[in-house]
């Protein structure tokens, strides 16, 4: 049975290999932070290092065909928001802050597109 999580599943694995052989390292797959009394949930679906050791967080969205705008529509202030909350989230625990940025891959049918700095933390 096909479910919402197994397609999502399936979008991280072929963003992963994608971004891996344009030679970035994966660092985490799906950071989460939970929701608490004082805090909203966030989440982060690939964290990788780019070959100039950018860390690069990255929010994939995967659609079956461009219709309704297409995957990279999908990737609204809300889930933005989401992202950049799991982002600071996880730079909390580094000693040392590297360059960051944030990439959207968006996958439609068997179509991949790559965004590099897709967004910032002050959108």
């Amino acid at each position: 049975m096909v479910t919402t999580k197994s397609r999502g599943d399936e979008g991280e694995d072929q963003a992963l290999a994608h971004l891996q052989a344009q030679g970035l390292s994966l660092v985490e797959r799906n950071y989460r932070v939970a929701r608490g009394p004082s805090a909203r949930g966030a989440e982060v679906d690939l964290i990788m290092r780019d070959t100039d050791g950018t860390l690069v967080f990255v929010e994939v969205r995967k659609r079956t065909d461009r219709s309704h705008g297409g995957a990279a529509a999908t990737v609204g202030r809300g889930k933005q928001q989401r992202c950049i909350r799991g982002a600071k989230h996880y730079l909390m625990q580094l000693n040392r802050l590297p360059p960051c940025r944030f990439d959207v891959v968006a996958i439609d049918g068997e179509c991949i597109e790559w965004l590099p700095a897709a967004f910032d933390a002050g959108s």
